[in-house]
């Protein structure tokens, strides 16, 4: 038996979640159900893997930094539901960046700096954002395409801050989805 990939995105989907069917020839086909029961369908498994991902996350935040590892990174719509949720959003790009635009209720502190030579670690990052965050405070890390957020949110997560959520894809992404910004 082969099976067929049927795509069903919604007007919340994020992940590109893929709905499978087993194919028969035409004398003992299987019904296909509505394209209303298949979308729904995806949905509860999204819905399933955000509250897996919310578990996960509040497991790690119970070990030590270095069992943890790497942060975990959510796509934009996740995210954007961990804001709504009552998360806060550090934005990591430059202030040059971030005057152009950022996600609503943004906190700026800069992960990297412009230099001379191009860009470098900024050297008070984390005193920057202990000014605004506690370390058990639930923060969604995002940059301009994920890289400096994730290197930011690994950095965080090491120096014990233990609610920290990368946002992959960046504001690139966030804008892409048409979430809103100021």
């Amino acid at each position: 038996m082969t099976t067929m990939s049927l795509p069903c995105s919604s007007p919340t989907s994020s992940l590109p979640l893929l709905l499978s069917r087993p194919m028969r020839n035409n004398s003992n086909r299987l019904p296909t159900p509505p394209i209303s029961i298949q979308c729904r369908l995806v949905r509860d498994r999204e819905q399933s893997f955000r509250s897996n991902l919310i578990r996960l996350k509040r497991l790690a935040a119970g070990r030590s930094a270095e069992k943890v590892g790497v942060p975990t990174s959510v796509p934009v719509r996740v995210a954007h539901d961990l804001l709504l949720a009552g998360h806060r959003y550090l934005d990591v790009r430059t202030p040059e960046e971030f005057s152009a635009g950022h996600a609503v209720g943004a906190v700026n502190v800069p992960y990297m700096l412009k230099v001379v030579d191009g860009m470098a670690k900024n050297p008070t990052f984390l005193d920057e954002v202990s000014k605004h965050f506690g370390k058990d405070a639930e923060i969604i890390v995002g940059c301009k395409s994920g890289k400096r957020s994730l290197m930011a949110a690994t950095d965080l997560s090491a120096a014990g801050y233990t609610g920290i959520t990368d946002i992959a894809g960046g504001f690139t992404a966030w804008t892409t989805n048409g979430l809103p910004t100021e």
